[in-house]
């Protein structure tokens, strides 16, 4: 990636990164290398680290670094998405599939990005629009019965054409980042990060229909909440951004290869996938 000038930092927002933060400030003034952080974000222990807003901060980092689990990752995700900067996932708690090594390991993989020994995973991530809003997100878009209002009943059209209708608690449209979280709980499969689409899945669904569907990247899909709907909060990548009734559309695209992630080749999806879930094998008895 050439010369490293600047490096950015997105933390967990309760963790204590104070001892990390000091590591990543030391290993980078040794280098020249300026360090970033945005002042809206506690746990700043170090008054080496420059302040900028989101805008001026991805503008100037060459690399972000991910100080936390998938959540953070997400965050920082999202403000390297314009630039699509390279994000470094460290792990400060339990093992998420988006970090890519511990604290331990941190001050190396440094090393190895400055050496371009590393290589960057493509992910896809959605954006949804309905009225004046619109949103990014990274693993989900969902639609949310709001307690005392109703299910969340859901006209899917694909490509212009009505296709089928769901009732539900919840409705998750995820990417295949998002299979393994909201989506998965909810009954869904887990798609391969490399597979780029939609995943629709209900969430404790109420309708005859009560399958997951997954859709190509190229296809249009809207959401149509039906005039039999209660009042639906959305949610993007978990995070509340507004509320629609009946009547509302939310149409949803793919967004290809929107953010990019550091791997070294130390593990494959497949095997962090086993060790969150603890997969050892077939249930099956011998």
């Amino acid at each position: 990636m050439g010369s490293m000038r600047a490096l950015g930092l997105v933390l967990h927002p309760r963790r204590d990164c104070a001892p990390v933060i000091a590591t990543i400030v030391d290993w980078a003034r040794s280098r020249d290398i300026d360090v970033l952080g945005l002042p809206e974000e506690p746990g700043r222990a170090s008054d080496r680290v420059s302040m900028l807003e989101s805008g001026p901060l991805a503008a100037h980092a060459d690399v972000l670094v991910s100080l936390g689990g998938d959540g953070t990752m997400l965050r920082a995700m999202r403000l390297s998405a314009d630039r699509r900067i390279p994000v470094l996932g460290v792990n400060l708690g339990r093992l998420g599939f988006l970090a890519e090594v511990d604290v331990p390991e941190l001050a190396e993989a440094l090393c190895s990005i400055e050496r371009d020994e590393f290589t960057v995973e493509d992910r896809s991530g959605l954006r949804a629009t309905t009225g004046d809003t619109d949103v990014r997100a990274f693993n989900d878009i969902a639609l949310v019965r709001v307690p005392g209002h109703g299910m969340t009943d859901v006209q899917l059209h694909v490509e212009g054409n009505p296709f089928v209708r769901y009732s539900a608690d919840a409705l998750v449209v995820a990417t295949p980042t998002g299979s393994t979280a909201y989506s998965f709980s909810a009954g869904g499969p887990i798609v391969s990060p490399r597979a780029e689409g939609l995943l629709v899945t209900p969430a404790a669904p109420h309708s005859a229909f009560n399958r997951a569907l997954f859709l190509s990247s190229g296809e249009k899909l809207a959401l149509e909440v039906l005039p039999s709907s209660g009042e639906l909060a959305v949610e993007a990548d978990g995070l509340l951004i507004g509320h629609v009734v009946p009547g509302a559309i939310i149409e949803i695209s793919v967004l290809p290869a929107a953010a990019r992630v550091i791997r070294f080749g130390r593990t494959t999806f497949y095997q962090r996938t086993q060790r969150k879930f603890r997969l050892t094998g077939s249930a099956e008895i011998d």
